[in-house]
């Protein structure tokens, strides 16, 4: 695994964002927001906080947990780095999984082991992206996490894609997607990629801190307080229709 080119935050959140923005939290405002997910400026600090604001909507519960120090990274993902990534530890994975989240083996379970009712329904989905890859190159981003490019690797963003691309050629994997890597010393602080009573207790105190309101998730506090410009007049249209979700 080779570094390309040192990143910001702010990138990694839009890239995140656009991958996840077709999920059901961002429907009431996918159009107003549209425009600034998928033509994304990260010169402009107005538009980053609304990225992340949007992003925790759904997984500021995931992006806390990653250590302040964390350094992002846009990496050249080679064949022999695939066996230093591991799954995100979460659903239907878990039940594949078997107690080994390694994405070679997940991979390998996948094609020698017989599924069934929904996690056989997910497999079939898998396989059909695979399909899908083999003609047609994807130009998104999977987002993984480590201590740094030599240790076992956690794939937050791009589970799916990753495991569909080694389905079916593992050797032209990185030449698929972009890959973005934070890296911290830290990390295995954070239970998403070392997993543990201490990890897990962490977590639960920070996802009880932010239950019942999240300030960071909140766009209209960002709009009204000044703090994120409206780029254009769907953001003040926005405004109306974001405040009577947060009172």
């Amino acid at each position: 695994m080779r570094r390309l080119r040192r990143i910001t935050e702010a990138e990694v959140i839009a890239e995140f964002l656009k991958n996840e923005f077709y999920q059901e939290e961002f429907h009431r405002d996918r159009q107003q927001f549209e425009q600034l997910v998928l033509d994304a400026d990260i010169t402009r600090e107005d538009e980053n906080m609304l990225r992340r604001a949007l992003l925790f909507r759904r997984r500021g519960h995931m992006w806390r947990e990653l250590p302040s120090d964390t350094q992002w990274w846009e990496m050249q993902l080679d064949p022999e780095d695939l066996s230093k990534l591991r799954v995100f530890p979460r659903a239907h994975w878990r039940k594949i999984a078997d107690g080994s989240f390694a994405l070679a083996d997940i991979v390998d379970r996948i094609r020698t082991r017989e599924f069934s009712g929904k996690v056989a329904d997910f497999i079939s989905k898998i396989h059909s992206l695979s399909y899908q890859l083999r003609v047609w190159r994807d130009a998104s981003s999977v987002i993984l996490i480590g201590e740094d490019e030599d240790s076992m690797m956690t794939i937050i963003e791009g589970n799916h894609r990753l495991t569909a691309a080694m389905l079916g050629a593992p050797h032209a994997v990185g030449a698929h997607f972009r890959v973005f890597l934070g890296m911290s010393q830290h990390m295995n602080q954070v239970c998403w990629h070392n997993g543990n009573m201490k990890t897990l207790m962490r977590y639960l105190k920070n996802r009880l801190k932010h239950l019942w309101h999240d300030e960071e998730a909140d766009l209209s506090r960002l709009i009204l307080h000044g703090q994120a410009t409206p780029a254009s007049a769907a953001y003040t249209e926005s405004i109306g229709k974001v405040l009577p979700e947060s009172k």
